[in-house]
């Protein structure tokens, strides 16, 4: 292959308004400074975000840049059979659940307050990121992704406050979660451990966690093959969606 061809080969592709995606297979290589970066441009409307995790593609990037869109290569995921219950959080999580109808008021709750767990998890970058990857457009486009059925939140209340809680995006039996937040010790952890018992009891198999990091993998995730991630999605969104209630009955499913 000559140079010229190779230049061709690595050039980002972007797209047009309702242009397709194009083969995750184009996406950049481990070798490339943006593994796993496919294409940029396009909507961010409620349609190409459907589109787009059917297909293992997901938006991230920052103030100031054009929408892009990755697809990763391994996949970082939660096979919920997989979570780690760890000793000292298996504490916290005991007292959470014996205070439910206690002074403390502990409860678990879901969609009730979808904008403000994204914008709380819009206000608190990462760790060792100078910003939030959540820029107002995507805040809009997850808002409407929310009210159009596809996007929910799992919020950890203490006293009637939101303590902490995720976010997630959901196709048929898929999910993909997108970000987290805690105002107390261990409070998404908690919205995490909920999250995991609603998958089981709804036989839904895995949770997608996007990216590798040493927290996900501290919870029992691991880095999958794409090609295995995305024969999983592509069966698993044309199965039935699940009613996004949660019971406290659920949390039995982690003993």
């Amino acid at each position: 292959m000559n140079s010229k061809n190779k230049s061709a080969k690595t050039q980002l592709r972007w797209l047009e308004s309702g242009e397709d995606f194009p083969p995750v297979s184009e996406a950049m290589g481990q070798d490339s400074p943006y593994p796993g970066l496919l294409a940029a441009g396009g909507l961010l409307d409620t349609a190409t975000l459907l589109n787009a995790y059917s297909n293992g593609i997901f938006p991230w990037f920052s103030e100031g840049q054009p929408v892009l869109w990755w697809s990763t290569d391994p996949r970082m995921v939660l096979q919920v059979a997989d979570f780690k219950l760890h000793h000292s959080f298996k504490k916290t999580l005991k007292k959470f659940m014996s205070d439910q109808h206690g002074a403390a008021k502990c409860e678990i709750r879901i969609d009730s307050k979808f904008e403000d767990v994204i914008r709380t998890c819009a206000s608190k970058p990462r760790a060792g990121q100078g910003g939030t990857w959540i820029v107002p457009e995507m805040v809009d486009a997850y808002t409407a992704l929310h009210r159009a059925g596809y996007a929910h939140s799992v919020e950890t209340w203490i006293n009637g406050d939101l303590v902490g809680g995720l976010y997630c995006v959901s196709i048929g039996a898929a999910v993909f979660g997108e970000s987290m937040f805690a105002n107390a010790t261990d409070a998404s952890k908690i919205a995490v451990a909920a999250l995991v018992c609603f998958c089981r009891a709804n036989h839904i198999q895995m949770i997608d966690c996007q990216q590798e990091t040493e927290h996900l993998a501290s919870l029992g995730a691991k880095a999958i093959p794409r090609e295995q991630f995305i024969i999983h999605t592509k069966e698993a969104v044309k199965e039935p969606s699940p009613v996004w209630k949660f019971s406290p009955v659920m949390w039995h499913l982690l003993r």
